[in-house]
């Protein structure tokens, strides 16, 4: 029975998996003084979508080290393509050595993100994930 009993018991734990979270990068591209082709002064900006850390959500931040990278305060509207949900929020301001970053709920699916910097003239960056 104890035998049973401890079979069991390592069956049903077998089934259930811890998700890993992955992270798609993308780039936006400066366009400092209507140049196209950015500057020193003006790195291309690199964000990323981590996809897996909670169900149906996602999470826009910044693709350095740490999760720098990603212009503060950016715009970013995003639509879940098997759905058809969309929605806009910000990202936040970087305030006290935390980040931008913004968690999306766009639900399970295809999901397409544009992040726009609310500052400089840049090309939006995007991004499409599949949000587990």
């Amino acid at each position: 029975m104890c035998a049973i009993s401890v079979a069991a018991l390592g069956l049903s734990t077998a089934g259930v998996a811890a998700a890993t979270p992955v992270t798609v990068p993308f780039q936006i591209n400066p366009s400092p003084y209507g140049n196209p082709n950015g500057s020193f002064d003006a790195p291309a900006p690199r964000c990323a979508a981590v996809v897996g850390a909670q169900p149906g959500a996602v999470v826009i931040t910044g693709g350095n080290p740490g999760g720098w990278g990603c212009p503060l305060s950016s715009q970013v509207q995003w639509m879940n393509l098997s759905t058809g949900a969309t929605g806009t929020t910000h990202l936040s301001d970087g305030l006290n050595g935390i980040p931008a970053a913004a968690t999306v709920n766009t639900g399970i699916g295809q999901v397409v993100a544009v992040v726009n910097p609310v500052a400089g003239i840049v090309t939006p960056g995007f991004a499409t994930f599949h949000v587990p």
